[in-house]
């Protein structure tokens, strides 16, 4: 299975990161991310369909938010929490809190 490229820590882009987390799904995947840790993609409940859950999984991990990590048949995702720390201390947590409640599907 291929690897796949993750943006360094000096690579992270502030407003990439902040056009990542400004999409609904986006942020509901973080938010799921951040409530229960790492998962593997294919166990969020989003009600959208697999194509457009692997595209925002895609952009989420290629902003630098996420790190997707290949085991087996599966990938699992994590939230790159330190790295965003980091780089922007306080960001991750404001944007978590300051995000309106998820409304049930």
């Amino acid at each position: 299975m291929a690897t796949l490229d993750h943006p360094d820590l000096e690579d992270l882009d502030l407003v990439t990161v902040l056009q990542a987390l400004g999409d609904p799904v986006r942020l509901e995947i973080v938010r799921q991310i951040a409530a229960s840790g790492e998962r593997a993609c294919g166990t969020f409940d989003l009600g959208i369909s697999k194509a457009t859950r692997s595209h925002h999984l895609r952009l989420l991990r290629e902003a630098g938010v996420t790190r997707t990590v290949p085991e087996g048949t599966r990938r699992i995702v994590s939230l790159r929490e330190e790295d965003l720390e980091a780089r922007f201390p306080g960001l991750l947590s404001s944007v978590l809190a300051g995000a309106p409640p998820v409304v049930s599907r």
